[in-house]
C-alpha cells in the first residue's frame, strides 16, 4: 500500500507540474450539471455542450417549461449528443423527481448531505450512475468523491493504480484510498487532459510522457 501511495502522490504531482493545478470553481448550476452529464453520456464534451446550450435556449432555461415539453421537441433539440431517445425521457423524469420531492428545481440540499448519502440521492435519478453524480458532488459542491470516466480508468490501469480489468467502481475508491480529499478536482481533470493529449487509448505516446517512469504499462512497452 505504500508504494501505491508514493506512486499516486508522484502521478499528482507530476501532472500538476505539467499542466498547473485548476482552481476549483463550479461552472454551473447544480441542477446544470447534473443534465449536463445526463447529455454527455456516450459522447464528447463539445456535442454534450452544445446539446446542453441549445436545449437552455429554446425553452429560455425554463426547467418547467423542459419538465412539461413535448418529449419529441426535447429529442429533436438534443440530438446532436446522441442516444437522444434515452436521454430526453432521462431529463424530463429528473425533473419531476426534483417538481415531485424537492418543490423547485434545485439540488441545494445537497450541500449538507453526507457524501455518501448524496451519491445514493442522485443515483436515484434515471440514468445516473456512480461517475456523473461524483461529478455533481466534486464539481459544484467540492464534496470528496473522484469521478472515473474513460481516460481516468485506462490511465489507473496502466500505471498499476487499479488492477488491469477493474471496473470504474473500483478505480474510482482506489484513488479515494491513496489520496487526500483536497487533490480529487485537480488529478481528475489533469488526468482526463492527459489521456486526450498523452495517454490515448489505442496510441499512447510514451516517450514523452512525464508520468513514463512510473507507468506499469509504459515500462512493458519499452522492454518489448
Amino acid at each position: 500500500m505504500n508504494d501505491r501511495i508514493e506512486k499516486a502522490k508522484a502521478v499528482y504531482t507530476r501532472l500538476n507540474a505539467a499542466y498547473g493545478i485548476p482552481d476549483w470553481r463550479p461552472h454551473f448550476e447544480p441542477v446544470d450539471e447534473l443534465i449536463l452529464t445526463i447529455l454527455s453520456a456516450n459522447t464528447n464534451d463539445r456535442n454534450s455542450l452544445r446539446a446542453f446550450e441549445t436545449l437552455k435556449a429554446r425553452f429560455g432555461g425554463d426547467w418547467d417549461a423542459i419538465r412539461t415539453a413535448d418529449l419529441a421537441e426535447i429529442k429533436e433539440v438534443i440530438r446532436v449528443a446522441g442516444m437522444y431517445h434515452q436521454k430526453a425521457p432521462r431529463i424530463v423524469e429528473s425533473l419531476e423527481k426534483l417538481y415531485r420531492e424537492v418543490g423547485a428545481y434545485s439540488l441545494e440540499h445537497l450541500a449538507e448531505m453526507p457524501v455518501e448519502e448524496a451519491l445514493d440521492y442522485l443515483q436515484s435519478f434515471p440514468g445516473v450512475g456512480h461517475k456523473t453524480a461524483s461529478i455533481v458532488l466534486l464539481f459544484c459542491f467540492r464534496k470528496p468523491t473522484f469521478p472515473v470516466d474513460t481516460h481516468v480508468q485506462r490511465q489507473s490501469q496502466r500505471l498499476g493504480i487499479s488492477r488491469a480489468k477493474a471496473a470504474p467502481l473500483e478505480v474510482k475508491r482506489d484513488w479515494e484510498s491513496l489520496l487526500p480529499d483536497a487533490d480529487f478536482y485537480s488529478l481528475h481533470l489533469n488526468l482526463i487532459r492527459h489521456g486526450r493529449e498523452v495517454c490515448d487509448a489505442r496510441g499512447p505516446r510514451c516517450a514523452g510522457c512525464v508520468l513514463r517512469s512510473l507507468c506499469e504499462h509504459a515500462q512493458s512497452y519499452t522492454a518489448g
